[in-house]
């Protein structure tokens, strides 16, 4: 007879046994989700995606230092990692498609978003999506430099998994070129050798050409940044070590600029190389083993030696790459696991090279025992210290040996290395061994040339490859006794000062300079020296560039607090400058001038990000400012002031009244650009009713420009500088800005007794919601008409959709923006004198314009446009897979969406309307583009949905109903007509 305690027993079993099962089904999923050992194929997207997601994660250091560049602002692409590959032979597609899928599926880091909580980045894994998409364009080989270049350089939404991109170039039946392009902070160049090795194995496994070998389950990077963060509060002996190490070290004195040399704002990289003898790389492999050391030491001690010869400096720090690899468990890791070790070395005592070798040895192994602990913290922890006096970073030089780079080896296919460049240059001046062509190795240096003179870089790599050679033959010659390049040698170049005449070095340097007719230098009684500058034109640098200039070409003490511009220098009747009549409180006499109203604003953001109240001439990095501080106080004052301003101008601004002047410069120049692209003053008795459009170049605002314009209406239309040429409609006035300028934004509003809002930037949500707030802020009269998106609803639990419907989540970064932006304006109507306000959300816009014309190449239409005009197989979600009887899209014509605005200015819906002019299937539009392009693609419905396809809801639109009622030429088959012929004329 059971007891009780049987009975517990039993209970217990079964407890335990539904455990086991439970860890059993778990593990399971853990292990389809990262892909199995057996085949490469078996981690579907349908697998992965199923699995369990990671949740919040906190970033890695290396992550976070990416994080921040991108909020710093100025990084351009920088950070994206362009993979391109030549490929000729048969190539297949749709088979890079399922590879490129499996790949995301089997790596978590290349479906992670970036977001902030409190302050705080973190990252989060997304389900894989079902389909990668892969681009193809078809175009000559001649024009595929730049079309590589565009796309590369395309910003990132890092808040959106958009963390890959597929695009093929197509040449010819087996000639393609393929590249995908990365964003640095899921990809580093381990990680590349990873994804080129495994997508060949996925894609030979897609194409049934071979049986391709298994793939080990992949390790993933967020387990790495767990583990990292974890270890953090470990890290505070090395810490010590790193921070005595470097406590007193100062950034090299690097060459600077000359006063007079042109300006180079925005200049991409550069790079000089001078050709070895094939011999050197292995004569530089056998100095190294005679010495115990490696051919990347003996390359890195010919650096210390070319830099300690170009600035004169005894004690250097040159910094190269560490990595947070190591053991098996790392093996086959995607993600950003680099590291900087600064390496400082004493070059002092005329060393020969082969003492200098030893030196540069010993320090670059103990900062290899010490590799783990993350540069950025070492940073932190040297605070101020970890800058010249200057402000120059302790790491501006670096040094490398770069061996022959990764190439995708597809099956079937032969494969050539492309190189795609990047605008920016990490560091001042990077020195390299190139061999990535075995029988011709180069001496390589890049530099950034808005800060390093050209024909300096140019002798220095000479002298690098001078080095090079010497060294190789003979190690024994002190570093005196070297070869230099020649005649002329850099070092010449040391002071960037003018010849002293009895000036300030500042007024000297400003004279110089082309564009500068007059320039003095006052010191008041109290504080720094202040400059004043003429220039010869209205059209010149701003002081805050003169004084980047002065801080690039002077030595620290020289560099005064800031430059001010004048129409004239005030003089006595004698000739010198009268310092009692120089504006505002720099005059050293007017002391009792009011301050800079921007000036409160600045000093209130310094003390809420760093703490204490600052001086006007504290520096923020000796008030424990960093980069992350540096974003928050820009965003601050962006918010308050209204003014441009991004995280690198913090950081090269540095005090309080140097932040200052350059806001007082930026609202100048708004103001003046102002003045300047303002449409002559008009009588509102003569033109009442005038309406601002924003994006009036764009897809909508074009089209909604010309139906304002035809019904007679006066317009106002905002459109940035470069497109504003475009428009020529009867009746228009065009005015220049764009969402980044606040003011411009207020201003334009401010002259319109209506205001349609179509501009977006798609990708920077804060820029977009920044806008809107101008505008309301701004709109006093009249209505408001919001061009928002059917993103704002997100995923509704019904397939019809009633206007106004409540969002569902998940929403998108876009469509909460989209929100946002929506409440706002919503909000404020009807207040203050504003008239009503619509929100009008459109779903796909078509129309006969470039921009709209855009979406055959991306998204969810590009899929299908792709797969037709290529005619590949067109993969569709059968009717019914997931519980849903239809997939399709929700779309609007143009000219009907421009009506529908058009008459929200005269009736306000005083909420949220929807403007559809129609659904269509997948499979309807499908067979639509088949037809329009003479494709005999066949179709193939699947089981699964793939993510640009699994849309599925109906949108209603009554409110709108009757401008939306489509006119001749507006139905679906005509206008996609037009948009694929003019895509295919194109090319």
């Amino acid at each position: 007879m059971p007891t009780d305690a049987d009975s517990a027993a039993h209970e217990d079993r079964q407890r335990l046994q539904r455990e086991l099962l439970r860890r059993a089904r778990a593990g399971t999923a853990r292990r389809t989700a990262a892909g199995p050992a057996t085949t490469p194929d078996a981690a579907t997207a349908d697998e992965a995606g199923s699995g369990p997601e990671t949740g919040r994660v906190p970033l890695s250091r290396a992550q976070r230092r990416m994080w921040l560049m991108e909020r710093l602002g100025g990084a351009g692409d920088s950070y994206h990692v362009p993979f391109a590959t030549r490929l000729r032979g048969p190539f297949d597609v749709a088979a890079l498609a399922t590879a490129l899928t499996s790949l995301v599926a089997r790596h978590s880091i290349l479906r992670t978003r970036y977001a902030e909580h409190e302050g705080e980045p973190y990252q989060e894994a997304l389900p894989t999506p079902r389909t990668v998409p892969v681009h193809v364009v078809d175009t000559d080989p001649a024009q595929a430099p730049a079309l590589l270049r565009r796309e590369s350089a395309r910003p990132f939404d890092l808040t959106a998994a958009d963390a890959v991109r597929a695009l093929v170039l197509r040449h010819g039946p087996e000639d393609h070129t393929l590249l995908l392009t990365f964003h640095h902070i899921a990809m580093d160049g381990a990680s590349l050798e990873t994804v080129a090795a495994e997508l060949a194995v996925l894609y030979a496994s897609a194409t049934g050409a071979a049986t391709a070998p298994a793939l080990a389950e992949a390790p993933q990077y967020a387990d790495h940044a767990r583990r990292e963060h974890e270890s953090l509060p470990g890290f505070d002996t090395e810490l010590k070590h790193w921070s005595d190490l470097l406590a007193d070290a100062a950034p090299p004195r690097l060459p600077r600029r000359a006063a007079d040399a042109p300006q180079t704002a925005g200049r991409a990289a550069a790079v000089h190389t001078v050709p070895l003898a094939p011999a050197v790389p292995d004569a530089l492999r056998a100095l190294g083993a005679q010495r115990h050391a490696t051919l990347f030491a003996v390359t890195l001690t010919a650096a210390f030696a070319a830099l300690h010869r170009l600035t004169g400096d005894e004690d250097l720090v040159i910094g190269v790459a560490g990595t947070h690899r190591s053991g098996t468990a790392m093996r086959g890791l995607v993600g950003l696991c680099v590291n900087t070790l600064p390496v400082r070395v004493d070059a002092s005592g005329a060393p020969t090279f082969a003492e200098l070798l030893r030196r540069v040895n010993e320090a670059l192994l103990e900062a290899q025992r010490h590799r783990h602990v993350p540069f950025d913290l070492v940073l932190e922890r040297l605070g101020a210290g970890a800058r010249g006096a200057d402000g120059t970073a302790l790491v501006r030089v670096t040094s490398d040996v770069l061996g022959e780079p990764t190439v995708l080896r597809l099956p079937g296919t032969s494969a050539e290395y492309v190189d795609v460049p990047s605008d920016g240059a990490k560091f001042t001046l990077s020195y390299g061994l190139a061999m990535d062509a075995a029988e011709q190795p180069r001496a390589l240096v890049q530099y950034d040339p808005n800060t390093f003179d050209d024909t300096v870089a140019e002798a220095a790599v000479r002298d690098y490859a001078a080095l090079l050679q010497a060294v190789a033959a003979d190690p024994g010659l002190a570093l005196g006794e070297l070869p230099l390049s020649g005649p002329e040698h850099a070092a010449a170049t040391r002071d960037g000062s003018a010849p002293d005449d009895g000036g300030h070095p500042a007024a000297q340097a400003l004279r110089a300079h082309p564009d500068v007719a007059d320039a003095e230098v006052v010191r008041p009684g109290q504080g720094p020296a202040v400059a004043y500058a003429v220039l010869r034109d209205s059209v010149g640098p701003s002081g805050h560039e003169l004084l980047g200039l002065l801080r690039r070409s002077l030595a620290p003490e020289d560099v005064p607090a800031a430059v001010t511009l004048l129409d004239a220098l005030p003089r006595t009747a004698a000739g010198p400058l009268d310092p009692a009549r120089l504006p505002g409180p720099s005059g050293p006499s007017a002391p009792s001038a009011p301050a800079d109203p921007r000036a409160a604003a600045v000093t209130e953001a310094f003390t809420a990000v760093l703490g204490p109240v600052p001086t006007p001439d504290d520096d923020f990095f000796a008030l424990g400012g960093h980069s992350l501080k540096a974003v928050q106080l820009a965003e601050r004052l962006r918010t308050d002031l209204g003014l441009p301003l991004t995280g690198l101008d913090v950081l090269q601004a540095r005090t309080p009244r140097a932040l200052t002047a350059l806001l007082g410069e930026r609202a100048a120049r708004q103001s003046a650009a102002k003045a300047v692209s303002r449409p002559a003053p008009r009588s509102r008795d003569v033109r009442p009713g005038t309406v601002l459009v924003t994006g009036a170049t764009g897809g909508v605002g074009a089209f909604v420009v010309r139906e304002l314009a035809a019904q007679g209406r006066p317009v106002l239309a905002l459109a940035r500088p470069e497109s504003a040429h475009l428009i020529a409609v009867e009746g228009v006035d065009v005015i220049e800005g764009d969402l980044s300028d606040p003011d411009g934004l207020r201003d334009a509003v401010a002259q319109a007794d209506a205001v349609v809002h179509a501009a977006c930037t798609f990708t920077r949500h804060d820029v977009d919601l920044a806008a809107m707030r101008a505008m309301v802020d701004a709109w006093r009269r009249g209505p408001f008409v919001f061009v928002s998106s059917v993103d704002a609803y997100g995923h509704p639990g019904t397939e019809r959709v009633a206007e106004e419907s409540a969002p569902h989540e998940p929403v998108s970064p876009y469509g909460r923006a989209k929100l946002d932006c929506e409440a706002m304006v919503l909000g404020a109507a009807g207040t203050g004198g504003r008239g009503g306000a619509s929100a009008v959300r459109s779903p796909i816009v078509w129309g006969a314009h470039d921009r709209l014309r855009e979406q055959l190449r991306w998204g969810a239409i590009g899929t299908l446009y792709q797969a037709a005009r290529e005619g590949r197989p067109i993969e569709l979600p059968r009717p019914g897979t997931g519980g849903h009887a239809w997939y399709g899209a929700a779309w609007v014509h143009a000219a009907a969406l421009a009506r529908a605005v058009a008459e929200c200015l005269d009736r306000p819906v005083h909420g949220v309307a929807n403007a559809c002019s129609g659904h269509v299937s997948w499979r309807d539009l499908a067979q639509d583009l088949t037809e329009l392009l003479g494709s005999e693609a066949e179709f193939r419905e699947t089981a699964t949905v793939p993510r640009d396809l699994d849309h599925r809801w109906h949108y209603d639109s009554s409110r709108l109903a009757r401008p939306l009622r489509p006119r001749p030429g507006e139905d679906r088959r005509t206008v996609l007509a037009e948009m694929t012929a003019a895509t295919a004329t194109t090319g």
